[in-house]
Order: C-alpha cells, then sequence, then structure tokens
C-alpha cells in the first residue's frame, strides 16, 4: 500500500513544500506518467506526485494514480498554500469534504461535491503533533499561528486525505524553513529516514471533533494534551438547524453532516473506538442535546473534556 503526497505547480506554495521534500532526499528518477510526474521513496512505499492541475480541483487523483502506476493508494497528503481574510501567517492541516453544504450533489466553489466528504487520513494527530513540536523548537510559533481547520473544500477523492498547509499570502508561501519543518515532519509520521512509520494499526481512541469556529481551539488542545487518533472536525457552519420542534430531533443538514462524518471516520479507522469532543459553549443547549441524541443513536458516545485522559 502507497502512501501518495500530492504537489501541484499552479499553487506557489505546494511547490514551495515540494521541493521541501525533494531536499531531503531519498527520492529515486523521475517517472512520467498520464497524470502527473511522481517520485518513489528508495526505502517506503511512498509516492511524490506532481500535477499541474490545481489540486483542489482534482477530483479521483487517487483512483488515476493506481491505474496509471499499478499500486493499491492507503493514504494521500495534499500539499497546499492556504489562504484566510485576515492574511494571518499560519502552518495548518485538515481533512477534506463539504459537510453541510447544499443543494447536496452540486460542485463546491473550491473543489469538491456539496454533501460528500473525504475519509481523514489518519495521520491527521501525528502529524499536528510533530509539526508544533518541530515549528515550536525552531522559533517559527512566534511568527505563525500552529494550527488546525474544521473540514472544508475538495477535492472529492476515495482514499483517507489530509491537507498540509502553509500560509496565508505569498511571503509565507515561499518560507523554506517552513518548507523544511513540514518535509521533516512528514518524514519522520511516515518513517522516511528509518524510524517505524506512524500509521493507524487498528487500535485506539478516534476523536471526532464537534462545534466551534474554522480553526477549532478547543478540539486543537485537546489534540496536543492527549495520545489520541483524529478525524474530522464539523464547525458551527456546517451543522445548521431548522427551529426545534418539541419532542422531535430538529430539522436541518447537521443530521446529514454527523452522518456522513461517522461513516468515513469508521471507514479511515477500521476497528476504531470512536467518540465525538464537543465545543459545548457554541451551542444553543437544545442544538447541544440533538447533536448528543444524534451521536448515541449512531453509536458514537459523546466525552468531555474532563473525561479526557491526558497523555
Amino acid at each position: 500500500m502507497v502512501s501518495l503526497i500530492v504537489a501541484s505547480t499552479d499553487d506557489d506554495a505546494s511547490m514551495t513544500l515540494f521541493e521541501g521534500m525533494l531536499r531531503l532526499g531519498g527520492w529515486n528518477d523521475e517517472i512520467t506518467s498520464n497524470h502527473g510526474r511522481f517520485r518513489t521513496h528508495h526505502l517506503r512505499d511512498v509516492h511524490l506526485l506532481l500535477i499541474d492541475e490545481i489540486h483542489v480541483q482534482a477530483d479521483d487523483i487517487d483512483i488515476k494514480h493506481q491505474d496509471n502506476v499499478g499500486v493499491d493508494v492507503d493514504d494521500i497528503l495534499i500539499l497546499s498554500r492556504h489562504v484566510s481574510s485576515s492574511n494571518t501567517p499560519a502552518i495548518t492541516l485538515h481533512s477534506i469534504g463539504l459537510p453541510g453544504e447544499t443543494p447536496h450533489g452540486e460542485a463546491g466553489r473550491s473543489g469538491g461535491i456539496k454533501g460528500k466528504i473525504v475519509p481523514s487520513n489518519p495521520l491527521f494527530a501525528p502529524l499536528f503533533r510533530k509539526m508544533v513540536e518541530l515549528a515550536t523548537s525552531r522559533g517559527l510559533g512566534n511568527d505563525f499561528d500552529l494550527t488546525l481547520e474544521t473540514t472544508h473544500h475538495g477535492p472529492l477523492l476515495s482514499k483517507p486525505t489530509l491537507y498540509i498547509e502553509v500560509g496565508s499570502t505569498e511571503k509565507e508561501w515561499l518560507r523554506t524553513d517552513v518548507a523544511d519543518v513540514w518535509a521533516e515532519t512528514i518524514s519522520s509520521v511516515l518513517g522516511l529516514e528509518g524510524s517505524p512509520p506512524q500509521y493507524w494499526d487498528g487500535n485506539g481512541e478516534v476523536m471526532i471533533g464537534v462545534g466551534g469556529g474554522h480553526y477549532a481551539p478547543r478540539h486543537r488542545s485537546v489534540i496536543l494534551e492527549n495520545n489520541f487518533w483524529f478525524s474530522h472536525i464539523l464547525a458551527n457552519y456546517s451543522l445548521l438547524f431548522d427551529d426545534p420542534i418539541e419532542g422531535e430531533l430538529p430539522g436541518g443538514i447537521w443530521q446529514h453532516a454527523l452522518e456522513i462524518t461517522v461513516d468515513a471516520t469508521r471507514s479511515a479507522f477500521p476497528n476504531g473506538d470512536i467518540f465525538a469532543h464537543l465545543d459545548r459553549k457554541s451551542f444553543k443547549g437544545w442544538q447541544r442535546s440533538a447533536i448528543i441524541e444524534k451521536l448515541v443513536e449512531l453509536g458514537i458516545p459523546v466525552r468531555r473534556g474532563k473525561e479526557l485522559s491526558r497523555r
């Protein structure tokens, strides 16, 4: 099974991160295929793929790589720029999909299909913790937010996927020191330097984050303070409710968003001990009660901060 790292020539930050991966060495000669140009790693089953189209529109790039190269892709990391309205410098990562967007089946503004979600790469938590460790040790926490984000944008893929990002302006997109941190983080977690890779082994607690804003500070803290695996985070804007009706679960797209997130998490973490952590203060009481009831119906317990063991 192959871990596929994808970069795009149509994204300056993606190319900076791609070049950071190349600087680490260990890559064999470039091979040209119908879907792009790729290199294999001499030590691990990891492929580094360069495509010309912008990655958020590269639907089925996982299947194309499988079909053209004749390998089974297990998981995907996509190297990307980060953009925000505030232009705040950030080193960040997130799962992808468009939960909570309607009408279902319509193409999203930044790729993906509304109402569809992509399984989260199980390497989310190990990569986040390692990135924070390395970036902090090199003083980058003084210049950047070391953060994670809720699930958003495309492309639509089948394999567990994670976006690896730096932003939020061209100045940050071209920072080679950030590219080196991400390259070393990926290398460490995938075992490219010889250490054991940190893949999901079919055993462990897996957290779904529910609620809060786009940068999910409450969920961020829980992930840093514990050894859980991690899946998707659903922001409040993906959990829209109709008005409450006494004695019934309220209508709205929030139920579908929870359902597809739970299904995707079970797909990415087979046999995982899955639970949800709520940003409780971000919901009204009736919304919180409805979410908990729905999650219990889906077989997902809700755990509060005080119930989580610290590492």
